[in-house]
């Protein structure tokens, strides 16, 4: 690898040497693809390239030939590395499974890709060389980690980080983070354009999603050009409608934003964007490369001889057609502009030359003035007569037009998915789930398997359902999680009902403790002495599920006699796996001899089963606690995960469990709360308006605490709006940690104004949205005169929101309108009233065993859900 930079760079300074030997007023050669100096430097400098892309790709034919790179290393090995400061990308190996050997294979492939760009690659055998800081914590097993500078750079999810393309793409793109930027938005992209007019091109790159070949090509490139080129990332959002994009494409994309101007090129650009051209060619690394040489060659090359006579384009533009227009002496100048502006049409496709005729050389009938050779097709050039220049469009753009379309067609199958979720799991199919963890339950062996732990949590899922498989695998994690953390107390089961569907169906009366499973997936908590399963309600990720199950374990109400117990209740977690998390806890005050109202408050403890710890006290603590706190037993002190231990709130024990739950709900929710993915269906339901403030991520100690006081002010609307406020929920969405809120606040204003943004929306009477007035300091006396505008109709919408329709994905999905253009086949009034019957008998059915009550959901949800 030396040898071939020493080639380079002294070819290099060869080049230099040979230019300014030349005296200062003496003619340069014209940067032509005819001209012999510029042809043998351009020759010379790919020849570099080529070498370079090929070491790259062959990783070195020593290591090739025998697999030379280890990437086991020591304890010690770590230790110096660390402290040397290299770049170090490890796996701290804890345990050996099926998904984990897969994982390191992949590892290994990548120490190979990752070697050229200065990342070791590594694995540490926890059991052999224990790193104290990583090899203690079970869940570090399913993390691996970037090291630089001598400390933790970064962890990632061995989810996110599954094959060696993804595993080189995110390291690079880690380590890239500050060079390669992200945009949402047009105007996001506008402003980058702004910044890098006069100084930097810019490389836009539309990759489907994180980890895929395109985005390692992406990356790989981003590294090599990143200090020539300005490059910029899309995953999504509205920037791609401007771009003429669909968001349902499945191919990658990238664009050359010409921002730097190149002497007279740009001068007749007067539009405040950068022109853009589009690379045609499915996006690989090589591709990629030969796209950026190919903005680098000349707009327009001029030659004097015959376009038989002009050599073929050579690398890197071999496969790029060539495209001939004549040039009369009288026109000349007009020439050259016509055929600058179809060079800028055919940028990207072809490589414009414009002959001159007032050249002896130039032997070409008079009656052609156009004239074209293709790549792969012989050297043969064709003459033409042309009436217009978008006959040479046609022509060229005809053949990348076919490539497209066979790109577009090798994709076709996850391109018809018609939701996120199928296409990630179609793109995953061929990663098998390790199901040893979990128990397959089957018609079978479902009592004999549940009756073996006290408690078995339950999947029931459908193999053809995206959304099942999706979760399929984080319910394998909490599963694995579990085992880590020596939990032997829980069972964790799956049952396919594509398979079993009298088990998932059976009916009220049978053996099962459950009603038939009519949503999917669904997850059931079953306990060997309880009669009725308790229902999974939470969000859809393995984090969440996790949490509730180990609270689950936990007595719902926890009985309290000693003051060191109710001390480790209020202050302590049930589990170390629950450590940083603190959960809502409530405690019941119940005299023994009375026992009144303590069957509805176990009876609603037992609803708040993994959602809330519930303590109860009783005996002589029961009377310490009534008087310390002003309490008249029986009552129930409520201590929010966001209040102080020392100030819980108070609640009478009502007449009903449903009404004591649904106050113990409103208590323990948060005057101002942050939004996050997993509570924003539970605010949204309550069905009042959402007085939502936009926060950026915090750099340092004093963006936290400005941030901190945005969110006291909006305290202070809910308190001193009072009962005024009643009908809106005042909230915040930081958007470092809820990423989403980005594309929320985008799709309530259509762009992304300057933070932080306040804005009143998900409003009962309509679908306005408003927009409290940029730059305008957020206080409270403020935001409630503003409000009060908007009440009396003085203020007016900013945006409004979007129909909450579901149409189907293609035309041929609608079932229903197929169904209702169907013939209705002729039968007799008396087979007409019998089918009645049967339909009316089965809506009866379906409507006494709905298993569940569900939210109201009459509030309209927006389409970020």
């Amino acid at each position: 690898m030396e040898f071939i930079w020493d080639i380079c760079a002294f070819s290099s300074k060869k080049s230099k040497m040979a230019s300014s030997d030349l005296p200062p007023n003496a003619p340069r050669p014209p940067a032509t693809p005819t001209s012999q100096g510029g042809q043998i430097s351009l020759l010379r400098v790919w020849v570099c390239v080529a070498a370079v892309l090929l070491w790259i790709s062959s990783a070195g034919c020593h290591e090739k030939a025998n697999m030379s790179i280890h990437i086991e290393i020591t304890a010690a090995d770590f230790h110096e590395r660390l402290l040397s400061g290299k770049m170090m990308f490890l796996y701290f190996q804890q345990q050996v499974s099926p998904t984990i050997s897969l994982f390191l294979l992949e590892l290994e492939k990548s120490a190979e890709a990752l070697q050229d760009y200065g990342v070791l690659v590594g694995k540490v055998t926890c059991k052999k060389e224990p790193v104290q800081a990583y090899c203690t914590e079970g869940k570090q097993q399913h993390r691996a980690f970037l090291f630089r500078g001598g400390k933790e750079f970064l962890s990632f999810s061995l989810d996110t980080v599954f094959d060696v393309n993804s595993i080189v793409a995110e390291v690079l793109f880690a380590i890239l983070r500050d060079e390669v930027k992200y945009v949402h938005t047009d105007a996001d992209l506008l402003t980058l354009e702004k910044a890098a007019k006069g100084k930097k091109d810019i490389v836009l790159g539309y990759v489907r999603s994180l980890g895929t070949q395109e985005h390692r090509s992406l990356m790989e490139t981003a590294y090599v050009y990143g200090s020539k080129h300005q490059f910029i990332l899309i995953t999504g959002g509205p920037v791609l409608k401007q771009l003429g994009v669909n968001e349902s494409s499945q191919l990658s994309r990238v664009w050359f934003v010409h921002c730097r101007v190149h002497g007279t090129v740009m001068t007749s650009v007067t539009s405040e964007r950068c022109p853009l051209t589009r690379m045609r060619k499915a996006l690989s690394t090589l591709s990629l490369h030969t796209f950026l040489q190919l903005m680098e060659a000349p707009l327009v090359s001029e030659v004097f001889v015959d376009p038989s006579s002009v050599p073929p384009p050579q690398f890197p533009y071999q496969l790029t057609p060539q495209v001939f227009l004549f040039s009369h002496p009288a026109t000349e100048h007009l020439d050259l502009d016509t055929a600058s502006g179809l060079a800028w049409r055919l940028r990207g496709l072809a490589l414009l030359l414009l002959v001159h005729r007032q050249s002896p050389a130039v032997k070409t009938p008079e009656k052609y003035n156009a004239a074209y050779r293709l790549p792969e097709k012989s050297s043969e050039v064709k003459y033409l007569t042309l009436h217009s220049l978008e006959d040479v469009l046609e022509l060229i753009t005809k053949q990348e037009e076919e490539e497209e379309e066979e790109d577009e067609e090798e994709d076709s199958h996850s391109g018809e998915l018609d939701d996120e979720v199928a296409a990630e799991v179609y793109r995953n199919q061929g990663h098998f789930l390790d199901l040893d963890l979990v128990t397959q339950l089957t018609s079978d062996n479902f009592h004999s398997e549940v009756a073996q732990s006290s408690l078995t949590v339950v999947l029931f899922y459908l193999k053809w359902d995206a959304v099942s498989m999706a979760f399929l695998g984080s319910f394998v994690e909490v599963a694995e999680n579990l085992e880590d953390s020596t939990v032997d107390d829980v069972q964790m089961c799956v049952v396919d009902c594509g398979e079993w569907t009298d088990l998932c169906a059976a009916q009220p009366g049978t053996a099962v403790p459950f009603q038939p499973i009519t949503e999917f997936p669904s997850v059931l908590l079953i306990r060997r002495h309880q009669a009725a399963a308790q229902r999974y309600a939470g969000a859809l990720s393995g984090e969440a599920l996790h949490r509730f199950v180990m609270m689950s374990r936990v007595a719902s109400p926890l009985l309290l006699s000693t003051k060191e117990e109710v001390t480790s209740f209020l202050q302590e977690v049930p589990h170390p796996d629950l450590a940083g998390y603190r959960p809502d806890k409530v405690l019941g005050l119940f005299r023994t001899e009375s026992r009144t109202g303590l069957s509805v408050f176990t009876e609603a403890a037992e609803l708040l089963t993994g959602e809330v710890l519930t303590g109860l006290l009783t005996d002589r603590l029961v009377e310490k606690w009534a008087a310390e706190h002003d309490v008249e037993p029986p009552g129930v002190l409520l201590f929010p995960s966001w209040g102080k231990l020392s100030h819980p709130s108070v609640l009478p024990v009502t007449s009903s469990s449903k009404d004591l739950l649904t106050q113990i709900h409103s208590a323990l929710r948060q005057p101002v709360p942050e939004l996050t993915v997993e509570n924003l269906p539970s605010f949204l339901s309550l069905g009042k308006a959402l007085l939502l403030l936009f926060v950026g991520e915090e750099e340092d100690e004093i963006g936290r605490r400005q941030n901190q006081a945005l969110v006291d002010q909006m305290r202070g609307v809910s308190e001193q709006g009072g009962a005024r406020m009643e009908r809106y929920l005042p909230c915040w969405i930081h958007l470092g940690r809820t990423p989403a809120g980005l594309s929320v606040l985008g799709s309530y204003l259509g762009s992304l104004p300057p933070l932080p943004a306040l804005v009143l929306t998900h409003l009962p009477s309509g679908d306005e949205v408003y927009q409290y007035p940029p730059h305008t300091p957020i206080l409270t006396g403020s935001v409630l005169q503003w409000v009060q505008s908007v009440e009396d109709g003085t203020e007016s919408p900013a945006a409004m929101l979007g129909g909450d329709s579901w149409p189907p994905a293609f035309e041929f999905y609608d079932f229903l309108k197929v169904m209702d253009m169907q013939e209705v086949d002729p039968r007799s009034p008396e087979e007409e009233e019998v089918k009645t019957e049967a339909v009316n008998v089965e809506e009866h059915l379906v409507t006494k065993t709905m298993p569940y009550d569900r939210l109201d959901m009459n509030s309209k949800f927006h389409s970020e859900l």
